[in-house]
């Protein structure tokens, strides 16, 4: 074969390979193509731009305690969000009536407290809808919110839940364990110690130290600048994260810097 041939054939052959490889990547592969992230769909906690926080009670509401919290939070103009029980709303519709009416949010606890990740999804599915059901009757609108039984429940049900019910599901940052009871000051402290910006606070609205608790640990809060919106409302707040800039590199072979040693640091500074 002459040579010139040999190379013309050569050179059809690698823009054959050439064509081919082009052929083969997909249009998906593009990044820039690639579907947007689903926003979360489960919340502990929220980055926000201000000194802005979440009280939440759970479990009620309760014939006793909640009025007297509902009471406490309008003398301080503070909107909370109640996750209900739907056995006790069906009780006292009044009672979720009266917070709805007074600018609290109501979010779906459940209907008899059970772990959702030890349920099957048909009992999950019946402890929401009875739930549900109730909320709307008292106050007219279905809730938006779920807030799980002991925060127990599984990846896979928290997708199904949220396809299905459209729910954002709320879980906590801030916990005093006040269901162990420990008494208001143990309670108003925890929360004060622990609770930032963004934070979603919980606590019960069913046992007396809790809301001994509220009125001190109100005060503080305040106190300390926070201001008080509902749940929904932080989630709305969202802002991204800052990523931290990494420290910049010392160059090679450069000398480390010397510290004095009135600045030296010391135990525990």
């Amino acid at each position: 074969m002459p040579v010139y041939r040999f190379i013309s054939t050569c050179l059809l052959a690698l823009l054959g390979c050439g064509f081919v490889a082009a052929q083969q990547i997909s249009p998906s592969a593009d990044p820039a193509s690639s579907p947007p992230a689903k926003p979360p769909t489960a919340f502990s906690w929220i980055h926000v731009g201000g000194p802005y926080i979440a009280l939440t009670f759970d479990d009620g509401p309760d014939q006793k305690l909640t009025p007297k919290l509902l009471d406490l939070l309008a003398a301080h103009h503070i909107k909370a969000t109640f996750f209900v029980i739907g056995q006790n709303v069906a009780e006292h519709p009044e009672i979720t009536a009266r917070a709805a009416r007074e600018g609290h949010e109501i979010g779906n606890h459940s209907w008899s407290h059970p772990a959702f990740a030890k349920t099957s999804d048909d009992g999950v599915r019946r402890e929401l809808r009875k739930t549900d059901d109730a909320i709307r009757a008292a106050i007219g609108a279905s809730p938006t919110l779920l807030r799980p039984p002991y925060g127990s429940i599984t990846n896979r049900q928290k997708k199904w839940i949220a396809d299905e019910f459209g729910y954002k599901i709320v879980l906590w940052d801030v916990d005093p364990l006040d269901w162990k009871r420990p008494g208001p000051a143990v309670v108003r402290d925890r929360i004060l110690r622990n609770t930032r910006a963004g934070s979603i606070v919980l606590s019960h609205d069913i046992h007396p130290g809790t809301i001994e608790a509220m009125p001190e640990t109100i005060e503080q809060l305040e106190g300390k600048g926070f201001k008080f919106v509902t749940v929904s409302e932080l989630i709305s707040m969202a802002v991204p994260e800052t990523p931290k800039p990494p420290p910049p590199k010392r160059p090679i072979g450069a000398a480390k810097p010397e510290v004095s040693p009135s600045k030296s640091a010391t135990p525990g500074g």
